[in-house]
């Protein structure tokens, strides 16, 4: 719902926009939006005749809004969102890079106006709490790793690694900190991997500053980011699942391409995972609402665990 009351408003601001490019920016696939647009066309005013509903026109790959039944203004931010907004531009304040350029006065006059407009943000009736803010471990992690940054020196990590589940010491040579869909990473050369790997602050356990300096070998590049933190990379796994009806949020959770509707409201998926003990795990606790399809490894994996799971528990009463 909230996706389809800003799309009018945003449509309207960009007529003849490519279908592609309006997906990229609510982060749904372009087949997601046309199913959108589809339902858009259903809505209107009272009476809902042909006059009263929103009206598009598509023309190639490009939609332009025709007729918007009163639905042009944009939505107010909640409390929430005017919140985790404010946390994220704040981190990006004083990112390395932006604090020390031109980019440093459009960030800090996008934290005046949000801050002046936060009073007549309103509450939302699916918000839980007061709102997002940094834990003191993140922000405490996110200074270290820019002090690391500004005076490029090697960093001493101890982070936990949740697709296996195991936390490990690692030696990094710092290269940028960045925000990505409102989680922040550190991007580092790791000498334990040998590889460019991007760290989530908050799941840095401990972070010191050595007294050596950053030393990225020259095959270190920055991460092509412009399809999101889980683009498809070689050697990954393909596992085509069906979600019960009660699990369908796990599409929206974890990034798969949706591949069938199937009856009595289930999905059928695809994701992409690079290690299979946390796809096992995954599905395992996902109590019994997931079926894997393929590959037969993983489900073979699955099956096993299940029932190594129910033998250790058999002097269970419950069991």
């Amino acid at each position: 719902m909230p996706r389809l009351l800003a799309l009018v408003p945003y449509l309207l601001a960009r007529p003849g926009i490519e279908i592609a490019e309006a997906a990229r920016d609510f982060g749904v696939s372009p087949r997601q939006l046309r199913k959108d647009l589809e339902l858009l066309w259903m809505c209107g005013l009272p009476g809902y005749g042909p006059g009263d509903l929103i009206d598009l026109s598509f023309e190639g790959e490009t939609v332009t809004v025709t007729f918007d039944a009163g639905m042009r203004r944009p939505l107010r931010l909640t409390g929430s969102e005017a919140t985790s907004m404010l946390v994220a531009l704040r981190a990006l304040a004083e990112t390395p890079g932006v604090a020390d350029s031109a980019d440093r006065d459009a960030v800090h006059r996008a934290i005046a106006k949000i801050e002046a407009a936060s009073g007549e943000a309103r509450p939302s009736g699916v918000v839980v709490g007061n709102g997002v803010r940094e834990a003191e471990n993140t922000a405490r992690a996110r200074r270290t790793v820019s002090e690391a940054l500004k005076a490029r020196k090697a960093l001493r990590l101890r982070y936990y690694t949740a697709s296996k589940d195991e936390i490990t010491e690692r030696t990094v040579d710092p290269m940028r900190l960045l925000i990505v869909q409102t989680f922040g990473y550190l991007e580092a050369w790791c000498r334990r991997a040998e590889g460019v790997r991007l760290f989530r602050l908050d799941r840095i356990d401990g972070a010191e500053v050595l007294d050596e300096p950053a030393a990225p070998p020259p095959e270190a590049r920055p991460t092509d980011l412009s399809h999101g933190v889980f683009a498809e990379r070689p050697g990954q796994g393909e596992a085509d699942l069906v979600l019960e009806r009660d699990l369908r949020w796990v599409a929206e959770y974890y990034p798969c391409e949706e591949l069938a509707e199937l009856d009595g409201g289930r999905l059928r998926v695809r994701m992409r995972y690079g290690d299979e003990s946390w796809m096992v795990r995954l599905v395992l606790g996902l109590g019994g609402g997931a079926r894997v399809e393929r590959p037969e490894e993983l489900a073979s994996a699955v099956r096993r665990r299940a029932a190594e799971g129910l033998a250790r528990a058999r002097h269970l009463p419950v069991t």
